[in-house]
């Protein structure tokens, strides 16, 4: 294998960051050499990112916000183009691999230019902008649902590896879901993605107070809350008795997902790999302004196989919650049913997939 490195080109937030440190992880463990690109938030980065070279550049999406945001983004992707440029002629990389965002534009025209073979990971079941911008003479494209917007079946490039998620969520797959028992707890687990979900802090508080009593009295529910909504969500549970957790962030994010009955949450690539890696049931309200509406894409395909309930967000009552909880909770079968789904939809080897293409293409053989 050759001795240069394979260069990781994310934007920032989680969706992009957690399947590119999947990457290096198994990367790293077959002996090949990282170097990363991203923007100015991969400043904070620990763990597997954060021990290999980080490069960062400018970089913006012409199509966003109005006329002179739309220009200053344009130069911005220009100046983060040259930047990169500059990186990978002296990086010297055998394969850029792309992985969306602002920083993963740049850095993918920059490999064009220079010649270097390029590789673009999709993590939704749309294929985004800023990918189908880069993805014009890619080797290969790597996806991670069976069906993607915007992209044409047959394509030879393209190969289903699924979305790489943490090693302590890939785990999960060894731990069998067991439903709720007749008269036992019921663990419910709430996220909102990355940045919290500000109605999630009105309407479910609503929707569980609305419960049967059997059903409330038994809920043991972790949520995830924005800061700013804490204290006013947690005194809300605690007004009625509710065995409540709120918290902006859960650290412990894995070991609750392990016991999770029920997990409730936005639609986020990483969020849907997570749920359907570690098999784990779920009702999904999609985020309504995500670009192109890849959240509502990635919950019908989950919805569609049995694994969740895609509840749309314009849908999103207390009263439309209250009932799928009540339905589900009462049915501990149809809980199973949906945690197996779930688990046949995941691809727990996602990481190990995409870096056999990798692979495959610094070595000059046919990705499998």
């Amino acid at each position: 294998m050759t001795a240069q490195p394979v260069v990781l080109a994310t934007g920032g937030t989680g969706g992009h960051v957690f399947p590119a440190e999947a990457l290096a992880g198994e990367l790293a463990a077959r002996g090949v050499s990282l170097a990363l690109i991203t923007d100015d938030r991969g400043k904070q980065w620990q763990g597997e990112l954060a021990r290999h070279p980080i490069h960062h550049v400018r970089g913006g999406s012409p199509s966003a916000g109005g006329f002179s945001r739309r220009i200053a983004n344009t130069l911005g992707l220009a100046m983060g183009t040259a930047e990169a440029f500059g990186v990978i002629g002296k990086v010297k990389p055998a394969v850029v691999v792309g992985f969306g965002g602002y920083a993963s534009v740049p850095t993918l025209l920059a490999a064009r230019f220079r010649g270097v073979p390029r590789i673009v990971h999709e993590q939704n079941a749309v294929f985004g902008r800023a990918n189908r911008v880069a993805a014009a003479g890619a080797r290969a494209i790597a996806t991670s649902f069976r069906r993607v917007r915007h992209i044409e079946d047959g394509d030879p490039r393209i190969h289903l590896v699924g979305n790489p998620v943490r090693d302590a969520v890939r785990t999960l797959r060894e731990v069998a879901y067991e439903p709720p028992g007749a008269d036992g707890p019921i663990r419910m687990v709430v996220i909102g993605g990355s940045q919290g979900a500000a109605s999630f802090s009105t309407v479910i508080p609503e929707a569980i107070a609305s419960l049967p009593d059997d059903l409330r009295q038994r809920l043991r529910l972790a949520q995830q809350c924005r800061a700013e909504d804490l204290e006013r969500v947690q005194s809300f549970y605690a007004a009625r008795g509710i065995d409540a957790e709120c918290a902006p962030f859960f650290r412990d994010f894995p070991a609750r997902l392990a016991g999770a009955h029920l997990v409730v949450a936005r639609a986020g690539a990483s969020t849907v790999a997570e749920l359907t890696t570690s098999g784990r049931p779920s009702v999904l309200i999609p985020f309504p302004h995500a670009t192109e509406d890849h959240q509502r894409a990635n919950a019908l395909a989950v919805d569609e196989v049995g694994a969740s309930i895609l509840l749309p967000h314009e849908a999103f009552t207390a009263e439309a919650l209250r009932q799928h909880l009540v339905t589900l909770f009462t049915s501990p079968q149809r809980l199973e049913t949906m945690a197996k789904a779930a688990r046949e939809a995941g691809h727990p080897d996602a990481a190990q997939r995409l870096a056999d293409i990798v692979v495959g293409v610094m070595t000059g053989s046919a990705p499998q």
